[in-house]
């Protein structure tokens, strides 16, 4: 029943791979925990008791966070509400059940001299590898996509002659992004490396000449190295060049209508939470540089 769920939401649902995977773990952990396999558990059986034990036992004994827990609770009732409408089950045992809260944390940045030493790599590329990285790095910076998204970019998604890239993004919906100048150039000095297509727009090279689909491990090895010598950040992933974007186009004036659509938010909300980033670095740099932000020394209470 798990498995046909898993491909509901694959199918129909049209939920990323990556969602589908997260679920399946969710899943089968779930039912490890009842003592049974996915093909195996007794949905009609299941009790809010349950739920709560494991929820206790992801807590108490493996340490899972808030946000975890969370996540996983999402995973169960999704698949209580695939039970239901198939008329399964009669009742969702999930429903009563809420989830701990979960701070949520604002996003990381890298800061602008730190993108400018990242990208300072451009003219003195000279081998195939260094062209792909060096244009990674500007794509993830000046379009603000995905990893999942730029995984999946093909050559027909890239349209040099309008300085457009088209993405598809969570559940194969389709935006449009501007690109500049300098970024077409080191498309072209990437695919004159490049030599020929292979179903993605960007590769890795076997031993042997021939030509594999980047893939997630690589993406994130090529980022995290990268930005891993220029910036203190504990995080080097492609996401946090997501969140660099999105506040940089904040800090220079751009509209958050705008940047909710480059970003490919279903939702206002997710992007708004980029104007709490950027007023925490405004509070910042107040308390650092205003005489009158920081607390004034107590003074002597003079008396008769």
């Amino acid at each position: 029943m798990v498995d046909k769920f898993l491909d509901y939401i694959a199918i129909e649902k049209r939920l990323s791979g990556r969602t589908v995977e997260t679920y399946k773990d969710d899943l089968y952990e779930f039912c490890a925990f009842l003592g049974c396999d996915s093909c195996s558990i007794d949905v009609q059986s299941i009790t809010e008791d349950d739920v709560k034990a494991w929820i206790l036992d992801l807590m108490e004994n493996k340490h899972n966070s808030p946000r975890s827990v969370k996540q996983k609770l999402a995973a169960l009732h999704s698949f209580y509400k695939f039970l239901l409408l198939t008329g399964i089950v009669s009742k969702d045992v999930t429903r009563r059940i809420i989830a701990p809260k979960a701070d949520k944390p604002l996003p990381v940045f890298f800061k602008p001299h730190e993108m400018e030493a990242a990208t300072a790599y451009e003219d003195s590329a000279d081998d195939k590898e260094s062209a792909r990285d060096n244009l990674i790095i500007e794509m993830l910076y000046q379009t603000g996509m995905r990893q999942a998204e730029m995984l999946g970019l093909k050559d027909t998604d890239i349209d040099l002659i309008n300085k457009q890239i088209r993405v598809f993004g969570k559940r194969r919906k389709e935006r449009i992004i501007p690109i500049g100048d300098q970024l077409i150039e080191q498309i072209q000095k990437y695919k004159e490396y490049r030599d020929g297509e292979c179903g993605t727009f960007f590769v890795i090279w076997k031993k042997d000449g021939e030509t594999k689909p980047l893939n997630k491990a690589t993406l994130y090895n090529i980022v995290r190295k990268r930005m891993g010598e220029v910036s203190t950040l504990k995080k080097h992933s492609p996401h946090v060049l997501r969140h660099t974007f999105a506040t940089t186009m904040l800090n220079n004036g751009a509209d958050i209508r705008t940047i909710q659509t480059l970003l490919g938010h279903a939702s206002l909300a997710a992007t708004q939470i980029y104007t709490h980033t950027t007023f925490e670095q405004i509070k910042q740099t107040y308390k650092e540089a205003h005489p009158r932000a920081q607390k004034a020394a107590a003074k002597p209470i003079i008396t008769n």
